[in-house]
Order: structure tokens, then sequence, then C-alpha cells
């Protein structure tokens, strides 16, 4: 069980599997006045910076499932760079349909709504292990601004214009599924920077390593096109931000 191999490749180096910065998700655990001692689920939790920087500021205790081997590795060994290993734990899995056996605080799906088929059947999962007075939380994209055409849609990854909604109106969407949405952090562009520049460094050092691997050529051709591709699409047209949600 794993995630597509180009992914282990370009984020290896990643801290964060996202465009929020490290000071955006602290900004996010202190606008949550997480509680030390509250339970915390996090679906597609790659390498595990939130729980683990958050069980070291807030005290949580967290639980993280993540489909990719080297990502949940890593979450191990930054528990234990943070002195949090007796707090968190992380899960080997697949995330999709994943329900706690105990009832928890937060239960977060930070930017792999994709598990359940997009927000509304994440949401819904999440549903499922989170005790009453608690917070969902979802990390999401949205158009910054209307892309003119399909054609600059897909220059951002996205099938067609209709994947995502402009920033009102995901709100709006929360609630007509029956949510008050209770807080947000949205990145930036230097937030998008971060994570899709930290990419180029990645691939390239992994070309200089691996120069007779059968994947070179996928990696060579993203090196070439992923900087224009970012700063041309995704930089000017997409957002993204994590929602923090609770039922009405």
């Amino acid at each position: 069980m794993d995630i597509p191999r180009i992914f282990n490749i370009t984020e290896s180096a990643h801290r964060i599997h996202n465009p929020i910065t490290p000071e955006k998700l602290a900004t996010l655990g202190a606008a949550l006045r997480l509680e030390s001692g509250c339970r915390v689920l996090d679906l597609g939790s790659g390498s595990g910076e939130m729980l683990c920087t958050w069980a070291r500021d807030h005290g949580v205790i967290g639980t993280g499932i993540d489909m990719s081997p080297l990502f949940t590795e890593q979450a191990k060994l930054r528990a234990v760079e943070l002195g949090v290993a007796d707090r968190v734990k992380f899960i080997h899995d697949d995330a999709t349909g994943y329900v706690s056996d105990e009832k928890v605080g937060v239960a977060a799906c930070v930017g792999a709504t994709w598990i359940a088929g997009g927000f509304a059947g994440t949401i819904e999962l999440l549903a499922r292990s989170l005790r009453t007075g608690g917070i969902i939380l979802v990390g999401e994209p949205y158009w910054r601004r209307l892309p003119p055409t399909e054609e600059v849609a897909k220059g951002c990854l996205a099938h067609a214009i209709s994947d995502f909604l402009m920033l009102p109106e995901l709100l709006a969407s929360f609630g007509r599924l029956g949510y008050d949405i209770v807080e947000m952090v949205l990145a930036d562009q230097d937030g998008w920077d971060r994570y899709e520049a930290a990419k180029w460094l990645t691939m390239r050092r992994w070309l200089e390593a691996n120069p007779d691997d059968e994947f070179v050529e996928e990696v060579r051709s993203q090196l070439r096109s992923e900087p224009v591709r970012h700063a041309a699409y995704t930089r000017e047209y997409l957002g993204w931000g994590v929602f923090a949600l609770m039922p009405q």
C-alpha cells in the first residue's frame, strides 16, 4: 500500500504536504483553542507535522493514518525528535473509511479529501469519529480567481473549472451540509511557493543521486515543467484553506 511514487520522490523532504506554512499551522492550532489531552484524529497525516507540533505546543493526543510508508516513518521520527512519541502514533494504512475506536475532539483531513470522494463525503466520514462538541477540520482548494478557460483550470491540475468553488461558495456549501464554520486559516502565495518550489531542489538532488533509475524521465519532465506551470497557474488562480466546522 502506497501513494504514487512521484509524490514519495518530490515531497520526500517536505514536513508539510500542502500549501500551509509552519507559521500558519501554528496559527491554526492556537485558533482552535486546543486543550491539553484533546484527542485528535488526522486522516492523511503525511509526515505528521500537525499532530507532532500540536502535541508539543498544546498537549494534544493524536493518531495519524497515511498510505505512504515513507511519510509514516518520517512522522514517527518527527515525534521522537519533538519528544512527543508518547502522545502521538502514526499508522501506515488506507484512511478511506477509517473510523476511530474512541471519539475525538478534533477529526481532521487536511488536504486529502479524495479519500471519501470530496469534502462532503470526507466530512461525513470524519463526523463518525467526532465526539459531541468536537471540531472537524478539512483542507480544501478553492478558486482565488475563476479560471477564464478549462485549459487554465487544467494548468492548476484540476480536471475542470467545476472541480473547485470560489471561497464564498465553498463556505456556503459547508452550511448547506449542516455545519457552522467556526474558523479558517487560508494559504497564501508564499505558502504555495514553499509547497511547490521545495519540490524542485528535491527532484534535482534525486536525479543526481539516481541517474540510472527507471523513473528518471518522469522526474526530469516534472522538473522542466513545474516551475513555469506553478507560476502561470497554481500561484495565480488556486487558493487553499483549512476550515473548522461544527455540526449545527
